[in-house]
């Protein structure tokens, strides 16, 4: 049902996401109404598509995102810590910033300081957005994405916002127990979606979900 999810506005795509069975809870469908991806999808924001930022990555589909955070709701709590790894565009770390209200803190961490840059100035150009980066409840960090940002952590949830050869243990190991991690694994050819839960006891449960196409989780060019 995701490419039926289009609309000609935010509140149109979030409402046919939400009627397609894509945004399961009021949380998360409240908390993407919020944050008009007009401010950063460059072009036709409102399609159910992925669509190019520019310096080799993307934005997700507008279902991708109700996807993840769908599935890492049960982590998102007011005063939750998250590290959004690809944050690219910086859309999903707002959505994410606003599911963590009011106390909570997600660092959004690109290997491309264009990128970084780009996350900063998009997310300023509402009032929200500015807010949530005067306030420090948002951070975008340039850093290898694949080792995480250990000084922020642990996180109650991560989201990887590319696809990985591996689930990285140094990701893993920034969990909290309990935590979930959202990432797309695999090459260019298959990669699925694995949701990495660690219980309470500190033991790593994960589970294989839903085939995707992600841009892939790389090295930062050179300088």
């Amino acid at each position: 049902m995701a490419w039926r999810s289009s609309g000609t506005s935010n509140a149109a795509l979030i409402a046919n996401l939400a009627e397609n069975g894509l945004i399961k809870s009021d949380r998360v469908r409240k908390a993407m109404l919020n944050v008009d991806r007009a401010h950063y999808a460059p072009e036709l924001p409102y399609q159910d598509s992925p669509q190019s930022i520019g310096m080799s990555a993307t934005i997700s589909a507008p279902h991708m995102h109700a996807s993840a955070s769908e599935s890492l709701l049960p982590f998102l709590h007011p005063d939750s810590k998250v590290l959004d790894v690809g944050s690219g565009s910086g859309y999903l770390t707002h959505v994410l910033a606003n599911l963590i209200e009011p106390d909570g803190k997600v660092i959004g961490v690109d290997h491309i300081q264009g990128l970084v840059d780009l996350a900063n100035r998009n997310m300023g150009k509402g009032a929200e957005g500015k807010e949530l980066l005067t306030s420090g409840r948002v951070q975008f960090i340039k850093a290898d994405g694949r080792k995480g940002w250990p000084e922020g952590g642990p996180y109650d949830a991560i989201h990887v916002g590319a696809a990985a050869i591996e689930a990285h243990g140094s990701l893993v190991e920034q969990l909290k127990a309990p935590g979930r991690m959202f990432i797309p694994v695999g090459d260019r050819f298959s990669q699925y979606i694995w949701v990495i839960d660690r219980k309470d006891d500190g033991s790593i449960e994960k589970r294989k979900s839903y085939g995707v196409m992600y841009v892939p989780l790389t090295d930062a060019p050179k300088e």
